[in-house]
């Protein structure tokens, strides 16, 4: 969603909005639209800059991206180093 590269689902983070809130999904059962992203802090900062959760969640608004902020940057810190 933020950097626009294809990857396979199992690469991706789904993520969905809860009261406002944009919350990370990585075992895809919460309920709703979801969207998804690569657990890379450079393609949040990409959906984030481009107003991107709102439009692909199709919600009114803007969406709180503290939480997922957080799971993103503890995801990107246990990956190992490509």
């Amino acid at each position: 969603m933020g950097c626009r590269k294809r990857a396979a689902k199992h690469e991706l983070l789904r993520v969905t909005a809860v009261e406002g809130l944009c919350v990370p999904d990585p075992r895809a059962s919460l309920p709703g639209r979801g969207a998804y992203l690569h657990p890379d802090p450079a393609c949040l900062d990409l959906a984030v800059r481009r107003r991107a959760f709102p439009r692909a969640l199709r919600l009114q608004g803007t969406l709180d991206t503290a939480g997922l902020r957080e799971h993103v940057a503890a995801t990107a810190e246990r990956a190992p180093a490509s």
